[in-house]
């Protein structure tokens, strides 16, 4: 650990953004899952689980928790699968 006191913030800081943003990151997960599971069943589902899971992609890129590149490859590929289902259907 670090001996002045402005280290020491540091690391303490650093400890609570590195929990906040390993939530998020957990969050998005789930969603992605979620849109995954939803679009194997229904196409409908699966639109609405999209919304959120585009919200919380956005709002990840805008807290600079995932770069904002990421978040638009991420929205992209899942847009494709979500359009794909549409076609079959």
């Amino acid at each position: 650990m670090a001996n002045i006191k402005s280290a020491k913030k540091r690391v303490l800081i650093e400890r609570e953004r590195k929990l906040k943003n390993n939530s998020v990151k957990s969050e998005i997960k789930t969603y992605i899952k979620k849109f995954k599971s939803d679009l194997a069943v229904d196409v409908a589902k699966a639109e609405e689980s999209y919304k959120v899971l585009v919200a919380r992609l956005d709002s990840a890129a805008r807290e600079n928790v995932i770069h904002a590149n990421s978040a638009n490859r991420k929205k992209a590929h899942f847009a494709k699968l979500l359009d794909n289902a549409k076609a079959s259907k």
